[in-house]
């Protein structure tokens, strides 16, 4: 019987770098979200974000399609994945749908889409909700390859939890009977633990979709706290300076790092999955990009909860 050989532990040193190089690799598979991005947006997009990068364009209910098509189409040539909000409760029929679904694949090439219900308090049209929309088979039929669905890790204002995962399990059996591939995209949470034991839960069910987890990108709290009240996120400030870290508390910023640090020691054994971040920006595209390009560059700098990132 040979020797036993006795392995030496891990230094400080490799754990940090470890952690270093899991964060770097996780922020490389993320997207971001723009709520009506101008030309100057985009430019700042192309010029942070790597090629290829998904950028999620919100729905507001006043935005003309035309804008829509418009958005979607620079954030193409500016080499970049443009992923537009469906918000289903906007059309007044199937044939307004389908010459939308239409226009964004012919004139932006789209091939992927978050699809929701929408802000609108009644549907103008047939589609109470994205359940009809997938099952109507008009997004396969206009060539469109992918779709996000929505996921809420901290509840949702108005939907009982039991609702929630009833219309989630629907909607993904509903893409599989039409074709679609399924990324699930949460709403932004600001506790990492609420998104790791939703997560987990998908899991036990057998779910194993990737999974876009929303985070709020960099920010002040003022506005977090806004946006956080507005798409009724269960928010307090005694959880915001948990999760930003006392320091960043008390300097009034807040930014996503000790969440993604816990998603990443939460998942180093691939418990939950196919995971990666999806960026809201509160606090301009631009200044959310860079933060995201740094962190994927490894640009970043370990504290005791999260990390700091430098500027680039």
């Amino acid at each position: 019987m040979g020797a036993a050989v006795m392995l030496a532990p891990r230094s400080a040193a490799d754990a940090a770098s470890e952690t270093v190089a899991a964060i770097t690799a996780f922020m490389r598979g993320g997207s971001l979200e723009a709520t009506r991005p101008t030309a100057n947006d985009v430019a700042a997009l192309q010029d942070a974000a790597a090629p290829g990068t998904p950028i999620y364009l919100s729905a507001v209910l006043t935005r003309p399609q035309e804008e829509v098509v418009a958005q979607a189409k620079a954030v193409r040539a500016a080499g970049l994945e443009p992923v537009p909000h469906l918000a289903v409760r906007n059309f007044a029929s199937a044939d307004a749908l389908k010459r939308f679904l239409d226009r964004l694949a012919g004139e932006a090439g789209v091939c992927k889409l978050l699809v929701i219900a929408g802000d609108r308090a009644e549907p103008a049209g047939p589609f109470h909700g994205a359940l009809e929309a997938i099952d109507s088979g008009l997004i396969t039929r206009s060539g469109i390859a992918e779709i996000g669905i929505s996921g809420y890790p901290d509840g949702h204002p108005r939907i009982a939890d039991h609702e929630l995962a009833r219309v989630l399990a629907a909607k993904l059996e509903a893409a599989a009977q039409t074709g679609l591939k399924v990324k699930i995209v949460t709403q932004f949470c600001l506790d990492a633990g609420p998104i790791i034991a939703w997560v987990r839960a998908l899991r036990d069910h057998g779910i194993d979709h990737p999974v876009r987890i929303g985070l709020a990108g960099p920010t002040s709290l003022t506005t977090l706290m806004r946006y956080a009240k507005r798409c009724g996120v269960r928010a307090s400030t005694r959880s915001l300076a948990r999760n930003a870290g006392l320091i960043k508390h008390l300097l009034g910023a807040s930014a996503p790092d000790a969440i993604i640090r816990a998603l990443i020691e939460q998942n180093r054994d691939g418990a939950l999955g196919d995971i990666a971040p999806h960026l809201f920006s509160f606090g301009g595209i631009g200044a959310t990009a860079r933060w995201a390009a740094a962190a994927a560059a490894g640009r970043i700098t370990l504290d005791r909860d999260g990390f700091g990132v430098e500027a680039i």
